[in-house]
């Protein structure tokens, strides 16, 4: 099983084209995707519902989108007929196998005077692999201009790591009549969880450590049992490597999957494919 995760710009390459098609080609082997910075109806864009766009390029994938941006685009015909759209700006996830539920969180957000400020979000997802079992997947994406902001977006991502198992699924309840279970049985909150995405911190940012762990000069990086693991250094990767994005500094690692302790024993490999061209950012891969 192969998942990877990708902040695709909304579809413009190194190029500067907007070409969708070209990022499906280059994720088109994995099982489940996250993508962050997927749009609906932006005029820069061709006012396209990317997710819309980008599901039918996946035919064989199941899909959920959450917009943290979420802007009124409707169209008044000059009856007065509305057509409601919105115009969001957000994450999505695919998946070849059912996305039994899914919830959209929206993160914390700092108001900035000069500085672009966005609502930014962690899209869930619990679906039930063949290989693991049922995990719950994040695709996330958090402030890209203020440390102050993640480590309280940070702060969010733990809680919802933590406090999730038990507040259960979505519906929950041995008394939930027939209306809520009818169409299919109640969905579980698994504990195993994979959080992937554009975190816009390094290794060396000091919220870094709020997701990792501590790093201990005599024991080095100190997991906790009910934590994130990061696995590019869990599977041996060297630490300098798996650049994701420019700076002005250079490339950088700034897209990560982090996963609970449970499921790192079960990844292979993980890798960044250096020669993707569909974004400015690099996708990022693991294997199990």
């Amino acid at each position: 099983m192969i998942i990877c995760s990708y902040n695709i710009q909304y579809g413009t390459g190194k190029d500067g084209k907007i070409d969708l098609a070209r990022i499906a080609t280059e994720i088109d082997d994995c099982d489940i995707i996250a993508l962050q910075e997927v749009e609906r109806y932006f005029s820069s864009t061709g006012l396209t519902d990317q997710a819309a766009a980008i599901g039918d390029l996946f035919p064989r994938h199941f899909w959920v989108y959450g917009g943290g941006v979420n802007l009124d685009a409707s169209l008044i015909a000059d009856d007065g007929t509305v057509t409601n759209r919105r115009r969001q700006f957000g994450n999505m996830i695919l998946s070849k196998w059912p996305i039994q539920s899914s919830r959209n969180h929206l993160l914390p957000k700092f108001g900035m005077v000069d500085q672009l400020a966005l609502q930014r979000s962690a899209l869930e997802g619990v679906i039930d692999t063949p290989d693991m079992g049922a995990v719950r997947v994040y695709s996330v994406h958090l402030a890209h201009a203020a440390a102050a902001e993640r480590q309280v977006q940070i702060g969010t991502l733990n809680r919802i790591l933590r406090e999730t198992p038990s507040q259960g699924g979505v519906v929950t309840g041995r008394k939930a009549s027939s209306h809520w279970t009818t169409d299919g049985p109640l969905v579980d909150m698994p504990p195993g969880a994979i959080f992937l995405g554009d975190f816009n911190l390094t290794p060396m940012d000091p919220e870094y450590e709020l997701l990792a762990g501590s790093l201990d000069p005599r024991y080095g990086r100190i997991s906790r049992l009910d934590g994130l693991v990061d696995v590019w250094h869990a599977v041996g990767n060297d630490p300098s490597g798996g650049l994701t994005c420019g700076s002005d500094n250079g490339m950088v690692r700034i897209d990560y999957a982090f996963m609970t302790p449970d499921l790192v024993d079960r990844v292979s490999r993980m890798w960044v494919d250096e020669a993707a061209q569909g974004s400015d950012h690099q996708p990022i891969f693991v294997e199990f």
